[in-house]
């Protein structure tokens, strides 16, 4: 069986059918744009897909760009599906894993109790265009309520040590601001999720810069990606299991 990357688990999902985690420093990078052999980045993506598989046969990832798209995925394949541009990723059925890299961003987990699941990546870009709003309205869309939702943020960079330019910091209260300011991201998504109907929300404690010994972090000058990664297990994998 492959071995299964370090990791930070959500552990309120358990309950639901559904795995969701952050993978860790020791389990190695996931980014492509540093000067780590590709073969040994790939590896780790393989061995990660591989541990998965059983439960969730497919698995779907995206090129980042900091907007606000979120790919829908129906569950008519099967492999490693790499979508163009997108920022997060919703499967109203079971059987599918996401995942987004991150490294100080915001990672997004949403799980209904059904088996639908989302995940997001949210840095100040997608806070400030409330992505997560869009993630939610793809639940609604299916006749899944905001109010039915678990949302969790997981290990992102905190406010003590996100300093923003002004600019910055208005664009994400939409408040004037002035010098170099700190603000919580995770704070803000929570604020948005909530007001979109969420009721039920939790947050890590973990801050990538405070915990850079544990995970990799963009403002500390690390070049390494961790992953977030959400899957809810497919039925049959449930129904085999002891």
């Amino acid at each position: 069986m492959p071995a299964v990357p370090p990791r930070e688990r959500v552990p309120d999902f358990d309950a639901f059918g559904i795995t969701a985690f952050t993978t860790t420093r020791d389990a190695g990078s996931y980014g492509t744009h540093s000067d780590e052999p590709v073969r040994d980045v790939m590896a780790r993506w393989d061995s990660l897909r591989a541990s998965l598989h059983a439960c969730a046969p497919r698995f779907a990832t995206a090129s980042q760009v900091h907007g606000t798209r979120i790919a829908e995925h129906d569950g008519a394949w099967e492999g490693w599906l790499r979508v163009s541009e997108a920022d997060g990723h919703f499967a109203p059925r079971r059987g599918t894993a996401m995942a987004v890299t991150i490294a100080d961003c915001v990672p997004v987990f949403i799980a209904h109790p059904e088996g639908a699941t989302a995940i997001v990546h949210s840095g100040w870009r997608g806070t400030a265009a409330r992505v997560v709003e869009r993630a939610i309205a793809a639940f609604s869309r299916q006749g899944l309520a905001a109010a039915e939702l678990r949302v969790h943020l997981g290990p992102a960079i905190c406010g003590a040590c996100y300093e923003v330019s002004a600019e910055v910091a208005t664009a994400l209260t939409g408040r004037p601001a002035s010098g170099h300011p700190h603000v919580d991201l995770r704070a803000l998504i929570a604020e948005h999720a909530r007001a979109a109907g969420v009721t039920s929300l939790t947050i890590s404690r973990r801050c990538t810069r405070c915990d850079n010994a544990r995970f990799f972090s963009h403002r500390a000058g690390d070049a390494g990606r961790q992953l977030a990664v959400i899957a809810a297990i497919a039925e049959h994998a449930r129904v085999d299991s002891p």
